[in-house]
């Protein structure tokens, strides 16, 4: 491994050109926008690494194809892992609160600035560095490697199930190492070993016919109250979930993952400068604060649309109101259940009238903390860094429950983003330092799995 480590060090400029390569390719599913184009260029990196690579589809040439790669080891043939990564990005917009243009991959100091540098074509990269490392070193790779790298991961990875089903064979390995993980802020990775599910949908309150005088509020009902009124409905202050039946399949923690949660370490204020906030919801304070990260159902209002948004005063009373609602989903609760429920819960309190339209469901997977391969990872990380946390689950959602229930292995996130790194946001950056730690921990997991 110090060869391979040596190698990292002598070749980051390589890296580092082909992240911006890849940054400067737009790929934002949100819009249709540069996929099939991302999706080749993704292959031909793979190429130009050694990697047997191939775009794959569907019937439908519409859906963004997935990227396949292998390599398979002359010396460890038995063995497979397979990395899972995402090639589309989040839209760039707002757009004036970028400092340099969203697909520029600028280099300052110590960051790779721009829209996917982190999310998730930096990660990406340090995976396809550490196996073209790897055969540099040894012309050979410790075990059989695999790539999945899809393009619907930000809109909620609609297709990848049906992918799976299709290339299962392909796709067969031993363990799964997901598409990102998390360096905290004292440079700790956080390997996870799980993702929250998702139940994604659109809540629409329809009013008069047409925009209508706002003086005839004390006439017509408002559809943006009416909204209002049902919302206030399905959460209470300190975020309980008030639809009935919500929590009824969620199963407690158990002593051991209860242990993991106890043990991983939380910055109170680190986090609460960082989003400018003075406390959490429901006042949660000690370890109540992991448990909810990890284990808890959320309810979020992820936008509210209704009548005049632009500058200055127009007395409007709107003809529709909208309101997109993302509910976090914990094992084993099902999103098709839940969908019931919340419609049911309408239906009784007198909203009925109120449109649901579902955008997504993602149910949520774990690994269990006693999996071998948890182990390796956490002895890789540990050698790299110096340190590292496991994480019972992220309290994020991807669609690890379709690798899980199809592939049946076992998934696991670690990676090299910042915590801070602002993806989703303006200013995305990748530290160059980690996509350093990053390259060399994914080689030593390769030589540990295979060994």
């Amino acid at each position: 491994m110090s060869t391979i480590n040596e190698i990292v060090d002598a070749e980051m400029d390589g890296l580092i050109s082909d992240l911006q390569i890849l940054i400067r390719q737009p790929s934002v599913s949100a819009k249709k926008q540069g996929l099939i184009e991302c999706a080749n260029l993704v292959a031909k990196i793979m190429r130009k690494a050694g990697i047997n690579s191939e775009v794959l589809y569907l019937d439908d040439k519409s859906i963004p194809p997935i990227v396949y790669g292998e390599l398979k080891s002359k010396s460890n043939p038995n063995k497979t892992i397979l990395f899972y990564n995402h090639y589309d990005v989040q839209p760039e917009e707002p757009l004036e609160l970028w400092e340099n243009d969203p697909f520029s991959g600028k280099v300052e100091g110590n960051y790779v600035f721009g829209r996917g540098s982190a999310d998730d074509k930096g990660e990406l990269i340090t995976r396809i560095k550490a196996v073209e490392y790897c055969l540099k070193n040894t012309d050979d790779v410790p075990c059989n490697v695999k790539f999945m790298v899809e393009g619907e991961e930000e809109v909620g990875s609609v297709h990848v199930e049906q992918y799976l089903n299709r290339y299962s064979n392909r796709l067969s390995c031993d363990c799964v190492v997901w598409e990102f993980g998390y360096v905290d802020a004292q440079d700790r990775p956080i390997i996870s070993l799980g993702m929250k599910g998702l139940l994604y949908v659109e809540l629409i309150s329809k009013g008069p016919v047409r925009d209508a005088h706002s003086s005839l509020a004390v006439l017509i009902e408002n559809p943006a109250w009416r909204l209002i009124y049902a919302l206030n409905t399905m959460r209470d202050p300190i975020g309980k979930i008030l639809i009935n039946d919500w929590y009824k399949e969620v199963q407690p923690l158990t002593e051991q993952e209860l242990t993991a949660i106890a043990n991983e370490p939380f910055d109170v204020e680190e986090f609460k400068k960082e989003y400018g906030i003075g406390k959490f919801v429901g006042d949660t304070k000690g370890t109540d604060i992991k448990k909810a990260l990890v284990g808890m159902p959320t309810c979020n209002i992820a936008g509210f649309n209704s009548g005049y948004l632009s500058e200055g005063a127009k007395t409007v009373l709107p003809s529709q109101a909208t309101v997109k609602i993302d509910f976090r989903l914990v094992p084993d609760m099902v999103p098709e259940k839940q969908l019931e429920r919340l419609k049911n819960h309408l239906n009784e309190h007198g909203f009925s009238d109120i449109e649901v339209k579902l955008i997504h469901g993602e149910a949520a997977a774990r690994t269990p903390l006693g999996d071998p391969f948890v182990r390796q990872v956490e002895q890789a990380a540990k050698e790299i860094f110096g340190s590292a946390i496991i994480s019972v689950s992220s309290a994020g959602t991807g669609p690890m429950y379709s690798f899980a229930k199809v592939l049946k292995a076992p998934c696991i996130s670690i990676g090299g983003t910042y915590t801070f790194a602002r993806i989703h946001s303006p200013n995305e950056f990748a530290r160059i330092d980690l996509l350093n730690k990053t390259t060399k921990c994914i080689g030593r997991i390769l030589e540990r799995f295979g060994s």
